[in-house]
């Protein structure tokens, strides 16, 4: 079932049992899908539609931190809550060691020597962990903390 079929289906479940945060979210989320559909002129793949959940995800954590900050609790659970359901929609992210395993493999195919190949060696990995939802900012600090181990 594709990905967007899933999330019809699940929201109107959601509207059946009057479950108001799901059924928010999964609205929000199909909206998000559908502009990308827009923009793109034509249907979207899973992975297209994966980067999307994926920067929804992205968008909540970073308003968490904001939320938190300014001491709007509230609004910070609310946004982790939503997080919590839109990451049931994303596979599972990779273990520590598979996310090792693929910097090392990305640091021996590109020749990185320092950190100055850093963009290069990213890119390999997150090529090496297609599939899995991959946290771009912690990749990017390993990749750091791996080729500054080099110079």
């Amino acid at each position: 079932m594709a990905l967007i079929e899933r999330i019809q289906k699940d929201l109107t479940q959601a509207m059946m049992s009057k479950d108001e945060l799901r059924l928010s979210v999964l609205r929000m989320v199909k909206s998000a899908l559908k502009y990308k559909e827009i923009e793109k002129v034509r249907a979207l793949e899973d992975a297209e539609s994966l980067q999307v959940l994926q920067t929804l995800v992205k968008q909540r954590r970073e308003s968490v931190e904001q939320f938190a900050k300014g001491g709007r609790q509230d609004l910070a659970d609310k946004e982790t809550k939503e997080i919590a359901i839109l990451e049931n929609y994303l596979p599972a992210a990779p273990s520590d060691s598979d996310m090792n395993s693929a910097i090392e493999a990305a640091i021996t195919e590109t020749g990185a020597n320092s950190p100055k190949a850093m963009g290069a060696v990213i890119k390999a990995a997150k090529a090496r962990l297609e599939g899995k939802a991959v946290d771009g900012k912690v990749l990017s600090e390993r990749v750091k903390e791996r080729l500054s181990k080099l110079v």
